[in-house]
């Protein structure tokens, strides 16, 4: 899965999503139990499906710095005016996109997140992650199996 690429974006964009503010970064059961929560509710209110309806269908689960606080959240690209959902700037630049394959759509995305965050970063050295934010989506691919990626705006490092 330690599979990278880098990709220029020359335009700032924005996502459009609803999540929540993780107090303490290093509690990982406790983010994950809150994240969790946040997914449920904005599945059974309908908020995922109306953001979803307004962009193009691709969900993305989303992490990002709001008032130097660590945030998760799942949205869409693009901007729009939703009840409760936050808009939040991706800047132009060169993106690390990291990918990965699973058979298990819902835990694709975090298993992406553990392997760049648990020692990825480290092992790439011509390039750093600078933020504020990355972004993961997952789809189906062949033989009911899953692709996923994550984008990470990096900046090149001389060696």
């Amino acid at each position: 899965m330690s599979n990278y690429s880098i990709k220029t974006i020359s335009e700032n964009y924005k996502m459009t999503a609803f999540g929540v503010t993780l107090d303490d970064y290093n509690d990982w059961v406790g983010n994950a139990a809150k994240t969790a929560e946040k997914k449920a509710e904005i599945t059974e209110n309908g908020k995922l499906a109306e953001l979803l309806s307004l962009a193009d269908g691709q969900e993305y689960q989303i992490n990002y710095v709001i008032d130097g606080k660590a945030w998760r959240g799942f949205g869409v690209l693009g901007e729009f005016d939703v009840e409760d959902a936050v808009v939040l700037n991706f800047l132009a630049g060169d993106y690390l996109i990291v990918s990965g394959t699973g058979t298990d759509k819902d835990r694709l995305a975090d298993e992406i997140t553990g392997k760049v965050f648990g020692g990825l970063l480290q092992e790439i050295k011509d390039y750093k992650y600078v933020g504020p934010g990355n972004s993961t989506f997952v789809k189906a691919a062949d033989n009911g199996t899953f692709y996923g990626e994550m984008w990470l705006r990096a900046k090149k490092v001389e060696v």
